[in-house]
């Protein structure tokens, strides 16, 4: 059973519940806050393993205190998963700008939820890498150090800016990465990438790798991520 301290930030009881029902069915060990500053209190003096965060909250927002946590040394490593109502796809961006590590729409499936805290949860344990260990998911082998690409054992020829893209994507399986995020992650002298180029090499890359271009996934509204 886990027993990792999950935080929730939500102002609506029913939600509330709902939430603090099924994690404690996990073994997650729940606490509640229905505000930022109460939550903000909880964090300094226990702080949790991963928060649920609703972006709409009386008083200061989420996305206010996302950014609160992000700009403090103490906290800035404590993983977010924003919980957002549709259509709210600007503030899902915003988010993830600001730190957050995935996010949940409004009305959600219980497992839904489940399966994204334990991806964030798994993330977050193995977030330490050896940049030029390679990288093999499921039929790809990524070489860092030889820049190579294999797929089932046969060489894909790609550009420097597209094997990049492909190594930062693929280096967090499942993580949404908005468009900036991974200009950031590739950006540098050799690497001239801007938010409008990101679609361009995405397109370029999914059409060398074939049917295991797939592998990419568009988040609408959002950006990309690769498929965990």
């Amino acid at each position: 059973m886990a027993r990792e301290h999950v935080l929730v930030v939500e102002d609506e009881e029913d939600i509330q519940e709902l939430i603090r029902y099924n994690l404690a069915k996990e073994g997650y060990q729940v606490a509640v806050a229905a505000s930022s500053e109460a939550a903000f209190r909880r964090v300094k003096t226990a702080p949790p393993a991963v928060i649920l965060l609703d972006l709409m909250l009386p008083g200061m927002d989420g996305l206010e205190f996302c950014k609160m946590l992000k700009a403090e040394a103490s906290t800035r490593g404590i993983p977010i998963i924003m919980v957002t109502a549709k259509g709210e796809e600007a503030d899902v961006v915003a988010g993830l700008e600001l730190g957050a590590d995935d996010y949940v729409t409004k009305p959600f499936s219980p497992r839904i939820l489940l399966a994204r805290l334990r991806a964030v949860l798994r993330r977050e344990a193995a977030e330490v890498f050896d940049e030029e260990a390679p990288i093999c998911i499921h039929d790809l082998t990524i070489h860092p150090g030889r820049h190579e690409v294999k797929l089932k054992e046969k060489a894909v020829p790609l550009s420097l800016t597209e094997f990049r893209l492909l190594q930062v994507l693929a280096r967090r399986p499942g993580w949404v990465m908005t468009r900036q995020q991974i200009v950031d992650a590739m950006r540098g002298p050799d690497y001239p990438v801007t938010e409008r180029s990101v679609d361009v090499q995405v397109v370029g890359l999914r059409k060398k790798l074939g049917a295991a271009g797939d592998y990419i996934e568009t988040v609408r509204g959002v950006g990309y991520r690769f498929k965990e």
